[in-house]
């Protein structure tokens, strides 16, 4: 049975729950209780909830949680010199950071660039952020997703390995407190999502793959 949170909570959780007890043990209440609620809010931050989104293969799904805040039909890529999409997803605090596979492929690139701490919302942030790219070689082309830390984010979590297969809604990796995710996609894809739509990673349908693409 899996944890309904993510393992890297165990860094924080494990060492705030022996304060805990050491503070309960020489009946210091108040440095107990202010341990016990960031173990609280470290335990609620790494949620990881089960997730089943539609399995249609014409349908890409959230890689993230979060609020739609950009959709660029001219970003610029090297993976796509015909053009691309990017649908830029800002995650708050308080949503699930856990990171999932959009569509069914296998990972062909894992590239990492250390840059700047921008805030996540500044369309910046895109380009010049530290950030994790990984693309996926998938049925319908090549499609990127990007974690990108952000102003208070500063370490990006990606399992995903070269040569790596994975199906729709697999866990990919996670970003620590805040953060943003942008998935790149090809310029004949047909977006659902609109700017200010709050989706579900692995849940809710941001784009759907003309039929033909996917026979």
């Amino acid at each position: 049975m899996k944890l309904p949170v993510d393992t890297d909570a165990l860094r924080f959780a494990i060492p705030l729950a022996v304060l805990s007890a050491l503070a309960y043990a020489l009946g210091w209440a108040w440095a107990m209780w202010t341990l016990l609620g960031l173990l609280a809010f470290v335990l609620y931050f790494f949620r990881d909830p089960e997730r089943h989104g539609p399995v249609d293969e014409e349908l890409v799904l959230a890689p993230a949680d979060g609020k739609v805040a950009r959709i660029d039909t001219a970003y610029e890529s090297p993976d796509h010199p015909d053009g691309c999409v990017c649908v830029s997803i800002f995650l708050s605090i308080f949503n699930v950071h856990v990171q999932r596979m959009p569509i069914a492929g296998t990972v062909s690139k894992r590239l990492y660039n250390k840059g700047k701490f921008m805030a996540a919302w500044n369309h910046k942030a895109s380009l010049d952020n530290e950030q994790t790219l990984v693309t996926l070689d998938t049925r319908m082309g090549t499609v990127g997703i990007k974690q990108i830390a952000g102003l208070v984010a500063r370490r990006i979590v990606c399992r995903a390995k070269v040569g790596q297969k994975y199906v729709k809604g697999d866990r990919m990796g996670l970003i620590r407190f805040g953060s943003r995710v942008d998935l790149i996609l090809p310029p004949d894809i047909h977006i659902v999502s609109k700017v200010g739509d709050v989706v579900k990673g692995g849940q809710s349908v941001m784009a759907r793959v003309p039929l033909e693409a996917v026979l």
